[in-house]
């Protein structure tokens, strides 16, 4: 009875879109650009309930995965799996949130699932913990620790991870991983290799970084700190001084902690200042004393194989490819 309730649902479900699109009313949705949610309100609150789920995203979980969409994943062990992880990725305006659906693992017998909040490549952490609010072992919850108490663990980014070991064939686990806007995102992990990008730090004591991990040209177009303003254009080698300063940053790994230095940006300006940094991760980091508003923009591309090339040469940027 319940199957054919829910058939009967997506069979009413699908004649509603239909009538929509003959009487116009797609045209009218498409033109004044109607929401998700003002769609929904002419259906009945249980047909509403009923949709989201239909509608959500399914797939098999991989050993080794990266998932930049919400929806439901499913792993089931065939074999042991002892060293495995998963990367999640939103929008830089976007957290995070990892919810434990059902698991079935043996966690006395040596099985875990630990979500971290942030990335870890090659003993490498993003946020490095001197960007990250939270203490190292405060970003580590492992699901057989706390169990049925920590269903559901939100990121502080744009990015994420769980680590899981499986010994026995036919063990499993199922989550869902959904998005939430960020009214104030700090360090965040690019999805694509071109973009622009505003970082605004408010009156708060905390570091925030942007990693491209891509070789990029680079523009910065403003750069103002609360405490300087109609100064002249100024790159100096070290703005540690003044407390509140943009750090352009270059390397191979994730950890900012670990990048080298490129150029200190310490005196407000409107730009462009254009660069083109080889490394396999540009950051732009900026750094509060919590006394100011401070903000940054800016935009990128990918260089192309000739420009790779061509800054080779330079003496400034070549760090990057011998590092």
């Amino acid at each position: 009875m319940r199957v054919m309730e829910r058939t009967f649902r997506e069979q009413l479900f699908f004649l509603l879109l239909c009538l929509s699109v003959l009487k116009g009313d797609s045209r009218y949705i498409e033109n004044n650009d109607i929401s998700k949610d003002e769609l929904f309100s002419i259906l009945s609150s249980d047909l509403r309930r009923e949709i989201p789920e239909l509608l959500m995203y399914r797939r098999p979980l991989r050993c080794l995965d990266m998932v930049a969409v919400e929806g439901q994943f499913t792993f089931t062990a065939e074999t042991p799996q002892l060293s495995c992880a998963a990367f999640f990725m939103a929008e830089p305006y976007e957290l995070i949130t990892v919810e434990f659906d059902s698991v079935d693992i043996d966690c006395s017998g040596g099985d875990f699932i630990t979500m971290f909040d942030g990335w870890v490549m090659k003993g490498e952490k993003f946020p490095s913990s001197q960007d990250h609010p939270l203490p190292l072992y405060e970003r580590y919850v492992n699901y057989c620790d706390s169990g049925a108490a920590r269903k559901s663990v939100r990121s502080s980014q744009n990015v994420a991870m769980i680590f899981f070991r499986i010994h026995g064939a036919g063990s499993s686990f199922a989550l869902t991983v959904r998005k939430h806007v960020n009214p104030f995102p700090c360090n965040v992990i690019s999805q694509s290799p071109e973009g622009s990008y505003t970082m605004v730090t408010p009156q708060q004591h905390r570091n925030c970084s942007f990693s491209i991990i891509y070789p990029v040209a680079i523009d910065i177009s403003e750069f103002s700190l609360g405490h300087h303003s109609n100064f002249p254009k100024r790159s100096v080698p070290g703005c540690a001084e003044s407390g509140d300063y943009v750090q352009l940053l270059g390397g191979s790994g994730i950890d900012t902690s670990k990048l080298l230095p490129i150029t200190d940006l310490c005196i407000s300006f409107t730009g462009p200042t254009h660069m083109k940094i080889g490394c396999d991760n540009t950051v732009v980091r900026m750094v509060s004393s919590g006394r100011f508003v401070s903000r940054v923009s800016f935009s990128y591309r990918l260089l192309d194989s000739q420009e790779l090339q061509t800054i080779k040469l330079n003496n400034v940027e070549d760090f990057c490819f011998n590092n």
